[in-house]
């Protein structure tokens, strides 16, 4: 995906999600441990090993790696606000072509943790859509996480994240997210067919819808272009965070019952579909049955 130059939206926040400590690199407390996991994931390095690297050099390994750390931030930041960008374009055209008005979401882009009107999180819970404020919240370090644990590397496996969190957005503006919020009072099935997950699998299949069209907007007026293998890089990363294989990663086992975004297969079938039709009629995962 090329992606350098492209438009940045002019709806994203920064927060640095809190301050700073002296000393060395990598110090105690929660907030360090945070910062470990980050470097360690860029780096490759455990917060041992740096701090030993530290006190060797003098502070001269700290700069460098500190340095290398921002820079990537600082690139993922410019990518995410290009890619939300794009995403304005595509959804504001199909809405109007619907005789709507599409109300652009905010990305809160955040390092570590955040405080949302839907509660205080931290970057352990990965990118997610707070329907409270219509704000999307990205810690950018997860595309790192994205790469290195889950095996879906690639700057299109990240767009994929990023427009699916404003597919929950879309589900939100065209009313779902009420109408899903409501029927929850009458009793929630759980499982990989409850309503939870058909909202997740849903957003992919918007994620697909913008893949569709974004795909035909590459020209050479317009510095964002599909490559060849960006879908299959999206498709990878659908598989990858899919419910069964993070359960068999991290637990060893998979248990249905306790699914909350559908499995690989769903996932890779529903940003399929979104993709090859690019028609939002299609996305209805709550009466047809997910495969």
């Amino acid at each position: 995906m090329k992606w350098l130059g492209g438009r940045q939206s002019e709806n994203v926040e920064y927060s640095d999600g809190g301050g700073n400590g002296g000393g060395r690199l990598l110090g105690g407390g929660i907030g360090a441990t945070i910062i470990g996991i980050i470097i360690y994931l860029i780096t490759g390095y455990t917060p041992n090993q740096v701090n030993r690297m530290v006190d060797a050099a003098g502070g001269g390994r700290e700069e460098q790696i500190t340095t290398n750390y921002h820079a990537e931030q600082g690139s993922m930041k410019e990518f995410a606000s290009i890619v939300l960008a794009e995403t304005e374009v595509v959804w504001d055209s199909l809405f109007a072509a619907n005789g709507m008005t599409y109300n652009k979401p905010v990305m809160r882009i955040f390092e570590g943790q955040v405080n949302t009107a839907c509660g205080g999180a931290s970057a352990a819970v990965g990118p997610f859509y707070c329907p409270s404020d219509q704000k999307i919240y990205l810690d950018v370090s997860f595309f790192n996480e994205l790469k290195e644990r889950f095996g879906a590397p690639g700057d299109f496996a990240n767009a994929y994240v990023i427009a699916h969190e404003v597919g929950h957005h879309i589900q939100y503006l065209m009313g779902t997210t009420q109408k899903m919020s409501r029927l929850k009072g009458y009793g929630e099935r759980s499982g990989p067919h409850s309503m939870s997950v058909m909202l997740e699998l849903q957003a992919d299949f918007y994620a697909g819808v913008w893949a569709h069209y974004a795909e035909k907007m590459n020209s050479k007026d317009n510095p964002v272009v599909i490559e060849p293998g960006d879908i299959e890089a999206a498709l990878n990363a659908a598989n990858a965070i899919g419910d069964d294989r993070l359960q068999r990663l991290t637990q060893g086992r998979v248990v249905p019952d306790a699914f909350t975004h559908g499995t690989s297969k769903q996932r890779m079938y529903w940003f399929r579909k979104g993709y090859e039709t690019g028609d939002i009629s299609q996305g209805d995962t709550f009466s047809e049955l997910a495969n």
